[in-house]
């Protein structure tokens, strides 16, 4: 009788009737998407969250990577150029254009469709803008740029690998103009400011298409650290030293250029924080940094007439110049693309084989191709150094910059060693926080450690360092480290912030502004007290021992 009861509890329980019907599953096996995948992603991004791409490591905490309810892992514009090795740009605040090779990807804000090379997809998470910054999906990316993209849910971590069978990210042919990334074409005129036209077109071209800008050569030529008249010309040196030191850049309405005169007082409308170098004619370098950043200064040896359009070395009717001699450069100029293919019968000279940059010079549409020309691979100065403006940001980013080297770089400091300490003493001008050091890498391969000092009394004070920084700088440049550690100063307390520096292959690895040549003879040494050592342990005045100042910047933001 037991079991026959339990036997009808059990029909009664599966709503059995007599009559063939389909068995409802029990909805708390399955909680619906909508309910299951924000707790999910909750519970995912509560957690330590990381993305390696090629052994690249993004995590939540440090690049804002997060799981969304999709439970797609969602990356920020900012990290997405570096991380997968391609051109991100945005336009009009409203698509997303990745390339790589000859791969074209297209995202649409809030679009559940994604253009590949022209063609719709769907995707399950749209590209979407939250607190100031714009997100796309890394599987979405990874598998659209030909990565094998895996989720491991018990390490919390995606894993994307370049799997496409070519090594580079280049296609053979790239122009930024097609792509409207190339600024418009200026004309310097009569006078020696081709540096500064190269140099703050670059600049532009790397805030496009995101941020259109014209930038003031003016005031770069004129209302820099350096003894030089607007006809005598100038380096890229100049333009970095100008930059570092937030001198500028200002807008071309507010210092219009050619009427020799330049207002005092205005404030830059960006703060440059990294200017990368590229040496040694590195053409694949220069190439991915057109096609990853933008324009790229660059020198060669003008040749052609005041009419700008006669030279041996010049066929103006295919705008292609190639100089095979013995001068050094004299003319700066900006790379804006290439062209593998380019015939290396459009060249008065006899070349080895096909192939030039396109370049834009700053003699006006009347010179060129409105403006553009052809420099052949081979010309023997083209890409000697190339410039490219890798940190330019919003001028909130500090409130304070504490330096001494309007001149920037100028010469070289050390012990005929590798290895070298600096260090510069400051007063703070209110209580502040401290939060990142300026300083150049004179060579490839630099690796550093910053320290603070609070309290300086004497140069025994600077053995009571601490260590807030380390790391390794690929290319030779100028470079703002942010401190891994927070450090205060109170108003008045001097402090001083020490750089142990190492290049491998250097003899004086340490940046020094001196009083070199004409350009530089007004070097004020007065405005700065900098230390110098072998080891860190003796230390030596770098003004009065070695009548320079050391590059070597701090910045900060106000304790409120």
């Amino acid at each position: 009788m037991a079991v026959i009861l339990m036997l009808a509890v059990i029909v009664q329980f599966a709503g059995y009737s007599g009559r063939s019907e389909k068995v409802e599953r029990f909805r708390g096996a399955r909680l619906e998407e909508e309910i299951w995948n924000p707790l999910i992603a909750e519970s995912i991004n509560k957690q330590t969250l990381t993305l390696l791409v090629d052994n690249r490591e993004l995590t939540n905490k440090e690049h804002g990577i997060f799981m969304d309810q999709n439970l797609n892992l969602m990356l920020p514009l900012s990290a997405l150029g570096d991380s997968f090795n391609c051109s991100a740009h945005l336009y009009e605040k409203q698509k997303l254009v990745l390339e790589k090779r000859s791969d074209v990807i297209a995202f649409q804000l809030e679009d559940e469709n994604v253009k590949v090379n022209g063609k719709k997809e769907k995707i399950a998470s749209p590209m979407i803008y939250e607190d100031g910054e714009y997100y796309v999906a890394a599987k979405t990316v990874a598998e659209k740029l030909n990565f094998n993209y895996n989720w491991n849910i018990d390490k919390n971590q995606a894993i994307a690998i370049d799997t496409a069978k070519e090594s580079g990210i280049l296609p053979l042919q790239y122009d930024l103009r097609d792509r409207q990334r190339a600024p418009k074409i200026k004309n310097q005129g009569p006078y020696g400011t081709c540096w500064a036209f190269a140099a703050l077109s670059a600049m532009e071209s790397i805030l496009l298409p995101e941020e259109n800008w014209e930038l003031s050569p003016d005031h770069m030529t004129l209302q820099n650290g350096f003894v030089r008249k607007q006809a005598e010309g100038g380096e890229y040196t100049m333009g970095m030293a100008y930059l570092a030191a937030w001198q500028g850049p200002v807008n071309e309405k507010d210092d219009p250029y050619g009427d020799g005169i330049s207002a005092e007082g205005l404030e830059p409308v960006k703060h440059v924080q990294e200017i990368q170098l590229l040496d040694g004619k590195d053409f694949e370098k220069i190439k991915e940094s057109v096609f990853k950043y933008g324009g790229v200064q660059t020198a060669i040896y003008s040749a052609l007439d005041d009419s700008g359009s006669y030279s041996p070395y010049y066929n103006s009717e295919t705008y292609a110049y190639c100089y095979a001699g013995a001068e050094k450069p004299n003319h700066e100029i900006m790379i804006i693309g290439w062209d593998d293919t380019y015939p290396k019968e459009n060249f008065n000279m006899e070349v080895e084989d096909d192939g030039a940059f396109l370049c834009q010079n700053s003699w006006g549409e009347e010179f060129g191709e409105k403006g553009v020309f052809y420099v052949s691979y081979y010309d023997v100065n083209i890409g000697t150094h190339g410039v490219i403006y890798t940190g330019i940001e919003e001028t909130d980013n500090y409130d304070q910059i504490y330096q001494s080297d309007l001149c920037g770089w100028v010469g070289q400091l050390g012990y005929n060693r590798e290895s070298v300490y600096g260090a510069n003493v400051y007063t703070a001008r209110s209580a502040e926080t401290l939060r990142a050091a300026g300083f150049y890498a004179t060579g490839k391969e630099t690796s550093y450690e910053l320290y603070v000092v609070n309290n300086f009394e004497n140069t025994d004070s600077l053995e009571e360092r601490v260590k807030v920084a380390s790391g390794v700088l690929t290319n030779p440049g100028y470079y703002t480290v942010k401190f891994e550690k927070e450090c205060q100063v109170e108003q008045g307390e001097k402090f001083a912030i020490v750089l142990r520096i190492t290049t491998p292959g250097s003899v004086h690895p340490m940046a020094i502004e001196y009083a070199a040549d004409e350009m530089t003879e007004n070097v004020d040494l007065s405005d700065g007290q900098g230390y110098i050592s072998s080891g860190g342990k003796k230390w030596e005045s770098a003004e009065d021992k070695q009548d320079c100042n050391l590059c070597l910047k701090v910045y900060s933001q106000n304790v409120q």
